[in-house]
């Protein structure tokens, strides 16, 4: 299999908000990018997009106005299929949905080249179940990126049954080279770690809510305030053994019992849904995100993000 350090052309399947942000993140480390669409309107708005990403770069700081002109130039947009045969590396990020996956792959998998590794974007669908019509499985893998991908850094490398240890090496490498975090996940759990430890704390903050231990705004706050400040230096298990594991079995044996253990989608946030609130995408959500709130949040949350991966990169150099 190709290696990354003989990998130039990578192709992106999938101009959506993920795949204009791949485009960049992989322009900007040097490689040559094509963004593959199937609707010429997905790439005009993809343009849209990486222009107004690239003004914030540059005046930021993060990026010159030459070193932004070069990054753009090395992006080609293309609804053509015949790019597939000159990439050296794979990554798609369209439509969840199976039928649809199925259907990109059985016709990407027999354009590209044998010896390039391919992998799937996707926030929990099965990588086994994807690579079901993929063409020589074992250089197939996932790859689950968490969005918005140019300011989160980690990124899951997902095994399905067939993936070769190769391949998932290759991706991993690949992460690296991007500047990113990535984990390697064995089996295909459902959700993979990270969802899976998303779901658990959002339900049982839903049922705090339900329960009325404290508001939403204050459920908000705990985990801002406090897990997030925790987690974003130590990780659970760490925080185990600084709290000391003898503790933590003790404050367990009575803790565990009293979580929620539910099934299904939490109550509070099924009447959301079916109330029509889908968050900032419509301006109704949990909060209220009217007028110009949304565009506020969307700003608020994302100088926090670089804020925190400010501060975590300087807490690495000092290591």
């Amino acid at each position: 299999m190709l290696q990354q350090k003989d990998i130039r052309k990578v192709l992106l399947a999938g101009a959506g908000v993920m795949g204009s942000s791949f485009a960049q993140i992989f322009a900007k480390h040097g490689y040559e990018v094509i963004l593959y669409d199937i609707a010429e309107r997905s790439l005009e708005k993809a343009r849209g997009v990486i222009s107004v990403n690239q003004e914030a770069e540059v005046a930021s700081g993060e990026l010159t106005a030459e070193e932004s002109a070069a990054l753009v130039e090395r992006i080609t947009m293309t609804t053509s299929k015949e790019y597939f045969s000159q990439a050296d590396f794979v990554l798609e990020s369209t439509v969840e949905n199976m039928e649809l996956r199925h259907a990109f792959w059985r016709e990407a998998s027999e354009l590209v080249r044998p010896e390039i590794v391919i992998c799937t974007n996707t926030s929990g669908m099965s990588i086994t179940e994807i690579a079901k019509a993929v063409k020589n499985p074992a250089r197939f893998t996932g790859m689950h990126w968490v969005n918005p991908p140019h300011l989160i850094p980690l990124v899951e490398v997902i095994a399905g049954e067939k993936s070769s240890e190769e391949a998932l090496q290759i991706v991993y490498d690949v992460a690296l080279s991007l500047e990113q975090k990535p984990v390697r996940v064995y089996k295909d759990p459902t959700g993979f770690i990270l969802n899976r430890l998303q779901y658990a704390i959002v339900r049982e903050a839903c049922h705090c809510v339900e329960e009325g231990y404290a508001s939403l705004e204050d459920v908000d706050n705990v985990v801002r305030y406090g897990l997030g400040m925790r987690y974003a230096v130590v990780g659970p298990f760490e925080t185990m053994d600084f709290g000391g594991i003898d503790i933590f079995n003790h404050v367990g044996s009575y803790m565990f019992d009293s979580l929620c253990n539910d099934g299904g989608v939490p109550p509070i946030l099924k009447r959301a849904y079916e109330e029509g609130k889908y968050g900032l995408k419509n301006g109704k959500g949990f909060y209220d995100y009217s007028g110009d709130k949304a565009e506020k949040a969307f700003l608020h949350r994302d100088q926090g993000f670089i804020a925190v991966a400010h501060a975590l990169k300087a807490l690495e150099k000092s290591e």
